[in-house]
């Protein structure tokens, strides 16, 4: 029967638990979270189907990207599939990351801490932006915060996805762990990112073409 019920269901306790839980690090001090300070620094970008200059345009690349993000489907299920109840604020919103990489199952909590929307000026001109960020909570094998947002230039039309993260490996107690973390982590982290990319590129075309 259980095997029936939502993923944020089964994990009702974990999602409670982590609700309560406080960051593994202090987002105060980010401005000292640098490469130099032992931190990594991460950027990625990946064009989606551009769109006319202006505004987003309703129904198109940018808001179909918009929707992917807020229902957290782009990341790649076999490493990576946040849990959460679905009709839950999403500023603020606790989520259950389970990641998976060989026969490991591994369980971390994350917490959005940041919602963007607002139009910026940039040197190629005004831009839209929306996304939000979330912060890992103790108990995450890493500290630090990994931000998500779509871009639409208003005066070429060019819409994009970014991804920008400081992080840094966190406290693991079990040495078992903490080696394979050691060994793996940053693989992991790059192929999150770099299919991630992919997902939502695909995504954002089916959106596009079952809405055509």
């Amino acid at each position: 029967m259980a095997e029936s019920m939502p993923l944020w269901q089964q994990h009702r306790l974990q999602l409670e638990s982590y609700g309560k839980a406080g960051y593994n690090f202090d987002p105060e001090r980010s401005h000292e979270y640098t490469a130099a300070n032992g931190w990594r620094i991460d950027d990625y970008e990946t064009d989606l189907p551009a769109e006319a200059p202006g505004p987003p345009v309703p129904g198109g690349s940018w808001e179909a990207a918009r929707e992917v993000l807020r229902n957290y489907t782009f990341p790649p299920p076999d490493l990576i599939t946040g849990i959460f109840p679905p009709d839950s604020p999403l500023d603020n919103r606790t989520m259950v990351l389970r990641g998976q990489f060989l026969i490991f199952t591994f369980w971390f909590g994350v917490r959005i801490s940041g919602l963007t929307d607002e139009v910026r000026t940039t040197p190629n001109g005004q831009e839209q932006v929306w996304g939000y960020n979330y912060r890992t909570l103790e108990g995450h094998f890493e500290r630090g915060q990994i931000d998500f947002t779509v871009h639409k230039q208003f005066a070429t039309g060019k819409v994009d996805f970014r991804i920008h993260a400081f992080s840094q490996v966190g406290r693991i107690s079990n040495p078992f762990y903490w080696l394979g973390f050691k060994l793996f982590g940053r693989m992991l982290q790059r192929r999150f990112a770099h299919e991630s990319m992919k997902r939502m590129r695909a995504q954002v075309d089916a959106a596009l073409a079952k809405s055509a």
